[in-house]
């Protein structure tokens, strides 16, 4: 009998020490990556302000090819929307283009309905550098008691895939 209450202490302990952490961790998360890519920054930016060129970078959009998309508006201007509904890698949600500065920043609003609810502003910028142009790729987003125990882990895997996703982009400019 000692020894099952122990084993039972010992589980409400593990499942509860999630929930304890996560009244102290950060609810806001801002990940950051940058890159440069040898090729003019108009030919950089205009390639990363159509969201539809994310197909041949993000990591995203690559690990569904199967992917429903849906697109409105007009890409690579502001309004436009873009839909995807994925398996549960990538879940479900849409990306609108919000503002444009010509040849420096495209900011764009995530809203994310799958496999979790949640809100992100992220954007794209172009710099001029010795070299080429530095791409500076940036997620900023709120997430709510308990599940921020996961920004725990965020700068980590987001960046990781911006990272990634950074690299394919040079990698297909640079061709």
């Amino acid at each position: 009998m000692k020894i099952l209450k122990r084993i039972l202490i010992v589980i409400v302990i593990l499942v509860a020490l999630p929930f304890v952490v996560a009244l102290f961790i950060n609810k806001e998360y801002d990940v950051t990556r940058e890159i440069v890519v040898n090729k003019p920054r108009a030919e950089v930016f205009d390639y990363v302000k159509h969201i539809k060129n994310q197909d041949y970078y993000s990591v995203w959009n690559m690990a569904d090819p199967t992917m429903k998309k849906n697109f409105t508006g007009t890409d690579g201007t502001v309004g436009f929307i873009y839909h995807w509904d994925g398996n549960d890698e990538v879940g479900e949600g849409k990306q609108q283009i919000t503002a444009i500065s010509e040849g420096e920043r495209v900011d764009m609003d995530l809203k994310f309905i799958r496999p979790f609810d949640g809100d992100a502003h992220t954007y794209m910028a172009t710099k001029d550098t010795t070299g080429g142009t530095k791409v500076i790729w940036n997620m900023k987003g709120y997430s709510n008691y308990p599940m921020n125990i996961m920004n725990l882990f965020m700068n980590k895997q987001l960046g990781g895939a911006f990272e990634e996703g950074l690299t394919n982009l040079k990698n297909n400019l640079e061709k």
